[in-house]
């Protein structure tokens, strides 16, 4: 506990300044070297410390460059760092990756969010940091014309896609080698009527295709039986007896 201290401490008398932090190291290929898995403490310590310092356009710099203080392997501050410049500022941890050849699905702990704290990115892939809870770049054009989900939409009209629970130890998707050489990843998600919090009536899965080398082809829907009436639950509850 005196050894976190006194990094916050340290990193305090050094001024941490409103600026962006130093130019990261290059990402260069993501390997489980950059999995690091903070402390509540520490992650407690970062938080309160920019509240008290930064304003919340700063805030973000200022939660990276305490985690680098508080003893961030290099190659988890050189991921987060690329993460937070390649996506829309969010502020992520990888705390578990797993190789599939080529291509490497990591699993990202976003400490920042008030909900959805996990989720999965596709990485050393073209273009590299990919999101599969990135709804845009699903073929929902082809699941509106699926006879299962238009029976769900008649019975559940504010039935619709959202992002995966990507927690727990076990959040991988199923991988499926492709003719050419390349992988598909089978990604499900929940159908929710309406709401964060509203009833699970379905679910989707959507098929991630990458060539050999790891460039991003497309998107495909993969029809998913319906769930039974019996079966269907409220949203963030478990699914075992």
């Amino acid at each position: 506990m005196m050894f976190a201290v006194g990094l916050f401490t340290n990193a305090a008398a050094q001024g941490m300044r409103a600026t962006p932090p130093p130019s990261p190291v290059p990402l260069g290929k993501a390997t489980a070297a950059a999995v690091w898995a903070p402390s509540q403490d520490i992650l407690a310590r970062a938080r309160n410390f920019c509240d008290k310092s930064m304003g919340a356009a700063s805030f973000p710099e200022c939660f990276m460059n305490q985690l680098a203080a508080a003893g961030a392997p290099a190659e988890s501050t050189a991921f987060t760092r690329a993460l937070y410049q390649g996506s829309d500022g969010q502020v992520g941890l990888m705390s578990a990756f797993k190789s599939y050849g080529t291509v490497g699905v990591a699993q990202v702990m976003y400490p920042l969010r008030a909900n959805d704290n996990y989720g999965l990115l596709f990485v050393n892939t073209d273009p590299n940091l990919l999101d599969p809870d990135d709804l845009k770049k699903l073929d929902q054009a082809a699941m509106d014309q699926d006879a299962v989900f238009q029976s769900i939409k008649k019975q559940y009209p504010q039935a619709d896609l959202w992002p995966g629970d990507r927690s727990g130890k076990d959040p991988w998707p199923q991988a499926k080698q492709l003719p050419d050489g390349g992988t598909e990843f089978i990604v499900s998600y929940p159908l929710i009527n309406g709401c964060h919090a509203c009833a699970r009536v379905g679910v989707a899965g959507f098929g991630w295709e990458f060539d050999s080398s790891g460039k991003f082809l497309k998107t495909v829907y993969i029809p998913t039986p319906a769930i039974k009436c019996g079966h269907i639950k409220p949203a963030g509850t478990s699914s075992q007896p």
